[in-house]
């Protein structure tokens, strides 16, 4: 009895530790948003860009101007974000590739944190839709979920061209999603909470299509809308392999005949817009809670969008305008107010700086699997903090993309290859691959590709059943 009495309270002692230890451990906004490029102000990848929330944002802390993805698609770039594991370890490379049957009990992000006595709540775009993991959540948003339009979209134009979808909705800012979702993490943000809450809310826009609200189109009228720069000829130094991933004669020669480029880069200022309009409504509703000054921000895009770049359209490449995207971190007594960082980082740090900031233990896996990143809350404390690691970004198996602080290098499965010094070409418009000069280069910066590129994981069944009814109607 005197045993058990003993046992008992030392396992009282410690819970009331954990407790202790738990409250003092910042809440944790997380906000992932789906196919935002540079084109916001403070990153200047569009002149006419009108971002004042993620600006503010930015301002508050630290924001990355050199962040890439780990995969230029939805699906494995946020499957990699969220297990920690590279898409060259696990199999996952496509959007087609449902990640948790071959992660079956790998710790996630989140569940990490729940199972450390955070309080934890999604909503909107946090994985790929169709293969979101409920049991990682206190609270899940299943429906209408990650959905890209209103319930009801009231299009005003024809839709787009081709593949490319976008225009004006006469719709509300009250009837889209992303205004649902968010409204739901501010009704979590307002509750009373007697623990640490990790609070996940995805913005979908600008996903495709670019179809918001008329009055974000308004802001951006088409009269003096500037274009992406696109030489003639951008691909004659691009290997086989590249050209194959850009198909310039799809999505970029529709629009080119169309004359409505002006019309598509409108519609994604507009939809970025939009985006911003519900992060600034989400900042809000944080400042105005008792929990401003000690929640975590971190804000970051799943990848990039080429609009014309390479006579590319959509993701799905290993170029700037895919890899690159806004990241921003706000930590309450570690980030200084307007710290711009430019050194080199992929999303795989996102996972162990996270942990590390909120005093969580690094996750044991079941099958040994290590977090493949690093932390990051050196140059968080320090945006010029010393830093020796490039930034790695994968498309299929064995096709890599380095991103150093000078160059960007990129091997194809065949072998072939693309070099780009951005101190003088920050566009990406001279393959130096081929130039002997460089060979030491290409040398140094190609240690830094992974050892291990396993076979791509199965493909979803029933993705390929729902694409062979859909040609069939």
């Amino acid at each position: 009895m005197k045993r058990q009495t003993t046992c008992a309270l030392i396992l009282g002692w410690c819970l009331i530790v954990s407790a202790a230890l738990a409250a003092d451990r910042p809440n944790v906004l997380f906000i992932p948003v789906d196919d935002m490029n540079d084109w916001v102000t403070h990153l200047g990848g569009h002149p006419q860009s009108v971002t004042p929330n993620l600006d503010r944002l930015a301002r508050r802390g630290v924001t990355f101007t050199n962040a890439h993805c780990a995969v230029p698609a939805c699906n494995p770039s946020r499957t990699a974000l969220l297990t920690g594991l590279r898409p060259s370890t696990t199999g996952v490379y496509y959007n087609s590739n449902p990640w948790r049957p071959v992660l079956p009990e790998v710790i996630t992000l989140p569940k990490h944190f729940k199972d450390n006595g955070y309080f934890c709540a999604g909503f909107g775009k946090v994985y790929h839709g169709r293969y979101a993991d409920p049991k990682d959540w206190h609270i899940w948003s299943k429906a209408p979920g990650d959905s890209r339009k209103p319930g009801k979209a009231k299009h005003l134009t024809n839709g787009g061209v081709g593949g490319i979808r976008f225009g004006p909705l006469g719709n509300t800012d009250e009837e889209m999603i992303d205004h649902i979702n968010v409204t739901r993490a501010i009704e979590q943000i307002n509750r009373k909470h007697k623990r640490p809450w990790f609070i996940a809310c995805g913005l979908i826009k600008p996903h495709m299509a670019f179809s918001v609200p008329k009055k974000h189109f308004d802001k951006f009228p088409l009269e003096g809308m500037k274009l992406p720069n696109v030489p003639e000829g951008d691909l004659d130094d691009i290997p086989a392999a590249g050209v194959k991933m850009a198909k310039p004669d799809g999505d970029h020669a529709k629009i080119i005949k169309s004359g409505r480029w002006k019309e598509a880069v409108q519609a994604y200022l507009a939809t970025i817009h939009f985006a911003d309009a519900q992060l600034g409504r989400l900042l809000d509703a944080l400042d105005a809670s008792p929990f401003k000054d000690n929640t975590l921000i971190c804000l970051w895009s799943d990848h990039g969008w080429h609009l014309g770049e390479k006579q590319h359209w959509r993701k799905f490449s290993l170029w700037e305008e895919a890899t690159k995207s806004p990241m921003i971190w706000v930590v309450p007594g570690v980030t200084p107010a307007n710290g711009v960082c430019s050194r080199p980082v992929d999303y795989m740090n996102i996972y162990p700086t996270l942990i590390d900031l909120c005093g969580l233990p690094v996750p044991q896996n079941p099958k040994g699997q290590k977090l493949e990143g690093v932390n990051m809350r050196a140059l968080l404390a320090d945006p010029e903090a010393a830093w020796n690691r490039p930034a790695l970004t994968t498309y299929g198996r064995n096709n890599h993309a380095v991103r150093s602080q000078q160059y960007r290098y990129i091997r194809y499965a065949d072998g072939s290859e693309e070099l780009y010094d951005h101190r003088s070409d920050p566009m990406e418009f001279k393959n130096l691959a081929g130039n002997p000069e460089m060979a030491e280069v290409k040398k140094q910066i190609a240690l830094w590709l992974p050892e291990k590129n396993v076979p791509e994981a199965p493909r979803d069944k029933n993705l390929s059943k729902r694409k062979k009814k859909k040609k069939s109607k």
